[in-house]
């Protein structure tokens, strides 16, 4: 069995990635050389905290989820606590930063839960943040700021100033990756959502959704090779609509269009669509139209 380490502090990984002891037991932060190799922790390995780390690396192996880094991919990627991470020997292609915060450090603060709602700490590794040079200064203006605030004697007003501006990296980057869904849209070929329709009008020639069940986002995000939350945030950058949304607007379609087109009675229209049962169909139906199944035959 693949042995998998895990870290209830930062101070017991730093001492098992040979670092120097981090200057505070909740919290620690490393400039990474260009060009230097570094590993982290003991093969792979889950810990209390939380990671954001800065640049692009030239080398190595560098693991998050089940997905593995692609070296040309990204250059600011958000881990969170018991996630399991694996980095070794990995070598910068220019300098970087790495911050370690434990969960702890929040505590009281309101950043402990602003912080779980930024999407960005569940996607995956190659859905990693691209920088461009004006958002890479601003990142390392605010990680200066906070490493001052680290390397001095820290009084009573530190730990703010520090959450403070670690809540602008959080704000910052939530900006970005704004940005990023945008220019995706624009340079890839075919839109995000263009490719998910033809995806999820392929589940149902095929004839998946009587034989496995309704669409699932995560069967979706696999086949477009995206995290579920990675997925449903470009979709709602791009229409307004989660992933969940348009599977729903899909279903009601179909549905509609059998209500129109056969005699079929409800919960024949419901299995045929893949409904577990015909009263969750009708919900649903409901809430999408306003309408029940029936109702909604009764006035065409």
């Amino acid at each position: 069995m693949e042995k998998i380490s895990h870290y209830k502090s930062i101070s017991e990984l730093h001492e098992k990635s040979g670092f120097e002891k981090p200057q505070h037991p909740l919290i620690s932060m490393m400039t990474c050389k260009e060009l230097m190799t570094y590993s982290v922790g003991e093969d792979r390995f889950t810990g209390d905290f939380y990671m954001i780390a800065l640049k692009k690396i030239k080398s190595g192996h560098v693991l998050y989820g089940k997905t593995q880094y692609d070296h040309s991919s990204g250059s600011m990627v958000f881990m969170k606590p018991r996630q399991t991470i694996e980095v070794s020997n990995v070598q910068f292609a220019e300098k970087g930063f790495v911050m370690f915060f434990h969960e702890e450090y929040l505590m009281g603060h309101a950043l402990h839960e602003l912080i779980k709602k930024y999407g960005y700490f569940e996607y995956e590794i190659n859905e990693a943040l691209h920088t461009s040079p004006t958002e890479d200064k601003i990142l390392w203006e605010l990680y200066y700021k906070i490493r001052s605030e680290y390397d001095t004697n820290q009084d009573e007003f530190s730990r703010e100033i520090i959450l403070s501006h670690l809540d602008s990296i959080l704000k910052y980057s939530d900006r970005f990756y704004k940005r990023q869904f945008i220019d995706r849209s624009i340079n890839v070929s075919g839109s995000t959502v263009n490719k998910f329709q033809k995806i999820l009008s392929s589940y149902f020639d095929k004839g998946l959704h009587q034989s496995v069940g309704l669409p699932s986002v995560n069967y979706l995000a696999n086949e477009l090779l995206l995290s579920t939350r990675y997925l449903s945030d470009v979709l709602k950058q791009e229409t307004g609509k989660t992933a969940l949304d348009h599977i729903h607007i899909y279903l009601i379609k179909e549905a509609k269009n059998l209500l129109v087109g056969s005699d079929k009675n409800v919960a024949q229209i419901a299995y045929e669509l893949g409904f577990e049962s015909p009263s969750y169909f009708t919900r649903l139906f409901k809430k999408q139209t306003g309408f029940t199944p029936l109702g909604y035959r009764a006035v065409l």
